[in-house]
């Protein structure tokens, strides 16, 4: 994987386009794919979309759709948001031009795992509002698309405070604060103790639980990097969860970074060694909780 671009001091340029009909759609994308083809020392501008759209696009572009890249969005969002997190910045550093220059139209698959949970959508929206902080330094132009037929009112709604220009925008901060304000669930009275956060022995469990051996060697590994910057770790929990596993550690340092594994490493493939990004990446969810006692980080594999 290539180094990402140098840091500058970028300008990104963070929109967004709500439509409920196809002719809207394209009335959005087609100013905003033609602002990219003319903007100079950038590279051809890209559109990730629903198929049906793209071809909406093709078909009205003409000539100039040989001149734009199209990604289904289903190939682009195939995972979790910090991993559409990675993803960006795999393509800023591959694909883009000088300080991170590109216009990218990005129109999140939210009748995939984006949709399939409150939960899920509300993971979306941080991942939203975190673009604003981890790529301010370059000068990218995004357009995110959002179809009410898919997206919802109340995603539509929420979206919007994590776009400036809207009217509605609030600081990424305070709408990480807000989703981490809803309580995590309780941990199961069965849950599993163990003395340290042993690669070995959470692999072990997770086998012991049904996961493969390939998964759990994973889940152990995203433990393990999520325990290195937490210790001492005071606790180690383990259960099972909805077709998974989950592991909760405890300590009594505070993590005070809500930014905390969501800011992409030179090397932005995970790697052992990456700490909270590689858990984030590999895991399903990583919830990192601060209060009085110091820090909860709670890893769910699924």
């Amino acid at each position: 994987m290539p180094t990402p671009p140098a840091r500058a001091h970028g300008t990104f340029d963070h929109r967004m386009a709500v439509f409920a009909t196809d002719d809207e759609f394209v009335a959005a994308a087609l100013p905003f794919l033609a602002e990219g083809l003319a903007a100079p020392d950038e590279p051809p501008p890209v559109a990730i979309a629903a198929p049906g759209k793209l071809d909406l696009l093709r078909d009205a572009l003409g000539a100039d759709a040989r001149r734009v890249g199209f990604v289904p969005h289903t190939k682009w969002y195939t995972g979790s948001a910090a991993n559409a997190v990675a993803r960006g910045a795999g393509h800023l550093a591959a694909h883009a031009g000088p300080q991170g220059r590109v216009h990218l139209l990005m129109e999140p698959d939210w009748g995939g795992r984006a949709g399939r949970s409150a939960r899920e959508s509300s993971e979306w929206i941080r991942y939203e509002a975190f673009a604003n902080l981890l790529f301010a330094p370059f000068a990218t132009t995004a357009l995110c698309a959002y179809d009410t037929r898919t997206a919802g009112p109340a995603v539509v709604a929420a979206a919007r405070r994590a776009h400036p220009g809207t009217g509605v925008y609030e600081d990424p901060l305070v709408i990480a604060a807000e989703l981490d304000a809803v309580p995590l669930p309780p941990v199961p009275r069965d849950a599993c103790p163990l003395a340290a956060p042993e690669p070995h022995a959470v692999h072990a469990w997770a086998v012991g639980h049904g996961l493969p051996a390939a998964d759990a060697e994973l889940f152990a590994t995203a433990v393990s990097e999520a325990a290195a910057p937490l210790d001492p770790v005071s606790q180690v929990l383990l259960w099972g969860g909805t077709g998974g596993c989950v592991c909760e550690l405890r300590s009594p340092r505070r993590v005070d970074d809500p930014l905390a594994g969501f800011v992409p490493p030179p090397a932005v493939q995970p790697a052992p060694g990456q700490g909270l990004w590689f858990a984030r990446q590999v895991c399903a969810y990583v919830d990192v909780r601060d209060d009085e006692a110091g820090a909860v980080v709670r890893l769910q594999y699924a």
